[in-house]
């Protein structure tokens, strides 16, 4: 049974880290932790703060073409958790108003002067396709 994007999205919220994985200036791959930000509702769109003088923002900008990767542990009970797999397109967004609707208070460990800190930057990937495991059922969801 195929889960829909809302079912799907109850599981996402359970999960605070992922991979995020660019293509690198010579082709190759790279892949670095990022925040879920799980406290935000999923609807096939995954948010993530970063500062722009950074390589994944160079890499996002030459191709937006990006995955993620996430997991969650077992339950207490041991049924496997859940293992996903996005595969999208990013953006950049410097907007504060946006800012602000994906803000959580965890966040300021990261950026100390909050939606202000000088240099940040929301990264956008929409996701165009979705691909989960979670030892009971497996699918496709196509956003």
């Amino acid at each position: 049974m195929t889960l829909t994007l809302p079912e799907f999205a109850k599981k996402m919220q359970k999960i605070d880290f992922c991979m995020m994985i660019t293509k690198s200036e010579f082709g190759a791959i790279a892949s670095r932790p990022m925040s879920n930000n799980g406290e935000v509702d999923y609807d096939g769109d995954s948010y993530f703060f970063s500062y722009t003088d950074t390589r994944k923002v160079r890499e996002l900008t030459a191709d937006p073409t990006v995955s993620l990767t996430f997991t969650a542990p077992p339950s207490l009970l041991g049924k496997p958790g859940i293992f996903v797999a996005v595969e999208g397109r990013a953006s950049l967004i410097a907007d504060k108003s946006v800012f602000e609707a994906h803000w959580t208070k965890d966040l300021d460990r990261w950026f100390p002067e909050g939606i202000d800190t000088p240099g940040i930057v929301l990264i956008k990937v929409h996701a165009d396709t979705i691909q989960y495991w979670d030892g009971e059922d497996n699918g496709v969801i196509r956003v």
